[in-house]
């Protein structure tokens, strides 16, 4: 992945924090047909392997799984995005010589993919998703609410898989090379916008609170 220097994360722990909070990603694996890639739900484990791993499934007729077992594999993580106008830059105001852009949050896992046709296996995964999803909410739906013979042709029907992490990727491309009334401006704008705005204005908040930290 292109990294500039100024946008690289704001530290290993935000990178974490999003690994830890993001609950799905898009797994692309290269087999005898090419590149393939589905969007699965995962969760990241930091006490498994060396790096941690990402614990999924994958649908059983999905081919994807068949022969991955042991090969190299990346799986995408996407933080907030969105486009940025040239009418928000302060600068405008002065010359003009502005352009849109794209910012943006992505961390890209390479790892070796594994795995488990095995429902015992794919059962935990699946029950550990399920309550992080159903957390906070007033009554929470949980596996054993189903009936068990229902359950266990639901997991018959799906593979579990797991991403050893190797190596990670991770680009945090907010603004850093504009200034401060620049960065405020484009902040503003995506106020004012839709929740997906609002949530990628947040993360440049952030970065620019560190970057006005480390100023001081």
């Amino acid at each position: 992945m292109y990294i500039p220097p100024h946008n690289g994360p704001p530290s290993e722990e935000d990178v974490s924090r999003l690994l830890l909070a993001t609950r799905a990603g898009d797994l692309v694996t290269v087999g005898d047909d090419g590149l393939t890639v589905s969007m699965i739900p995962f969760l990241y484990d930091p006490s498994l392997g060396r790096r941690g791993s990402l614990l999924g499934h994958l649908a059983r007729p999905n081919g994807q799984w068949r022969g991955a077992d042991g090969h190299e594999a990346l799986v995408l993580v996407h933080g907030p995005d969105g486009y940025v106008s040239p009418a928000w830059y302060a600068v405008k105001r002065e010359h003009g010589r502005v352009v849109p852009t794209w910012n943006y949050v992505l961390v890209a896992v390479h790892g070796t993919i594994r795995v488990h046709d095995d429902p015992e296996w794919t059962r935990d995964v699946v029950e550990r998703l399920t309550r992080a999803h159903e957390d906070g909410r007033a009554a929470p739906w949980a596996v054993s609410d189903a009936p068990e013979p229902y359950i266990a042709g639901q997991l018959r029907a799906i593979v579990g898989i797991d991403v050893e992490i190797d190596r990670v990727e991770a680009k945090w491309k907010l603004s850093q090379n504009r200034s401060a009334e620049d960065v405020a401006g484009v902040i503003a704008g995506l106020d004012a916008g839709s929740d997906d705005d609002r949530a990628l204005g947040e993360a440049m908040t952030r970065v620019e609170e560190r970057r006005s930290d480390r100023a001081r």
